[in-house]
């Protein structure tokens, strides 16, 4: 997989047990490990589809995929692509899935500000001074008439 703004382990680690069976879907599995191990192609895709809703947020701002990546995207990523695992299977919004939905609208709501320009993501690569550069530009015609090109006149 390709640099993610989060990694699969970051994001299987977040997943209660329990839930692991019900996102993979096909049946239910009993050890741990091997329910990981099913859930690491799904988790990928996740990840891949979270990290490019980000972009399409970011990249009006700041160039895309971010390196280094700033901790915040690394969080909002983690949320959307859980959100991503969970909503494949159905999201029971009386239950605690309701937990999931909740940070994927907050990440979503982030993104939106930052994609207005309400906020702003410093990185190390990126100085405020830079980022404030990128917001527009005003450039002019040179001075035709000045105190020293009109005197005699």
């Amino acid at each position: 997989m390709a640099m993610a703004y989060c990694s699969v382990d970051e994001v299987i680690d977040m997943i209660k047990d329990d839930l692991m069976n019900q996102i993979i879907g096909n049946s239910y599995i009993e050890d741990v490990e091997e329910r990981k191990e099913a859930l690491r192609p799904l988790t990928e895709d996740a990840i891949r589809d979270a990290d490019a809703e980000i972009d399409g947020y970011l990249m009006k701002r700041y160039p895309v995929p971010m390196a280094p990546i700033p901790a915040v995207v690394t969080k909002y990523s983690k949320d959307i692509a859980i959100y991503n695992l969970v909503s494949r299977s159905g999201l029971d919004t009386g239950d605690r899935e309701s937990n999931y939905l909740t940070r994927y609208k907050n990440a979503i709501a982030f993104l939106t500000k930052v994609a207005k320009g309400d906020v702003d993501i410093v990185t190390e690569a990126v100085t405020k001074q830079q980022t404030a550069a990128t917001g527009f530009s005003i450039s002019c015609s040179p001075r035709l008439f000045s105190r020293s090109s009109m005197r005699g006149y």
